[in-house]
């Protein structure tokens, strides 16, 4: 269980981390482009080498790389146009529980009072982190939550239909490629190309970074529960509240870090229900 414990916070402090490197990049949507394009790429050789994904978890695949655009997109902007102890929160934990919401709707999951006050709970602390802020900036983190909840229920119901490691690469493969004719589209390919020779060792550490995330947890939930391991990696948005003071001069620190709180109280209870 300490393993798991390690295992789990650390796929947590290296989500907050690659989105704070984000957040501090001069354009966010040509970080978080070139991070999923390098992640990409090296997905695309491991996926090259082993040929065991089947044709219906690339049609999933294809699904959630759909959905990780607008993701992409307007996380870009919620970092460009915001604060990181708002946006952050309020997409994770948003994201999370629309995806629980999403698990009772679409998929089946049962709904019990410990779900119901969960969500309560969560609702709570997403209003309190939400008082004073912008409202473009709620809307766009809200935003960044629904896609979040969506690509999770996408990728949820597919773990469920293909018994594949490989599947999690095939998401990186598909936002990246996504993402990259977005990019070329709207006329930021020479903006690209220019950042991919200056700043590929940037793209690397973040690409790894982003993938030892879902490394990491796998390797967490064959040692403990997964409700324990889920509940311990959103302590990520504790560690954004604490990024956001701490390196970005944002205030409200003790407001915002409690809202934070409350979203992961609200996030394990929805957790523990399941």
């Amino acid at each position: 269980m300490v393993v798991a414990t390690v295992l789990a916070l650390a796929s947590a402090g290296l989500h907050a981390g690659w989105n704070f490197v984000a957040k501090r990049s001069p354009d966010p949507f040509i970080a978080l482009w070139g991070q999923f394009f390098v992640a990409g790429l090296i997905a695309s050789v491991v996926l090259a080498a082993t040929r065991t994904l089947p044709a219906a978890g690339w049609g999933w695949a294809v699904a959630s790389g759909t959905v990780h655009l607008p993701y992409i997109v307007a996380l870009a902007l919620a970092y460009e146009r915001g604060e990181f102890s708002v946006a952050y929160p309020l997409a994770r934990g948003g994201g999370a529980l629309l995806a629980g919401i999403g698990g009772i709707i679409l998929l089946g999951d049962e709904l019990n009072g410990w779900a119901v006050t969960s969500i309560v709970v969560v609702t709570g602390g997403m209003a309190l982190l939400a008082f004073g802020a912008s409202r473009p900036q709620v809307m766009l983190a809200l935003f960044v939550a629904v896609t979040i909840g969506c690509y999770t229920v996408i990728d949820s119901h597919a773990s469920r239909e293909v018994d594949d490691n490989t599947y999690a690469l095939a998401i990186f493969l598909t936002g990246g490629l996504f993402v990259t004719a977005f990019g070329v589209v709207v006329g930021r390919g020479r903006a690209m190309a220019g950042a991919l020779t200056t700043q590929w060792r940037r793209f690397l550490g973040t690409a790894v970074m982003s993938m030892l995330t879902y490394g990491l947890v796998l390797a967490a939930v064959r040692r403990a529960p997964v409700g324990y391991v889920a509940a311990l990696r959103e302590s990520s948005v504790l560690a954004a509240a604490f990024i956001g003071w701490r390196y970005l001069d944002e205030g409200s620190v003790r407001r915002r870090t409690s809202a934070a709180a409350i979203i992961l109280g609200g996030l394990v209870l929805l957790i523990l229900s399941a």
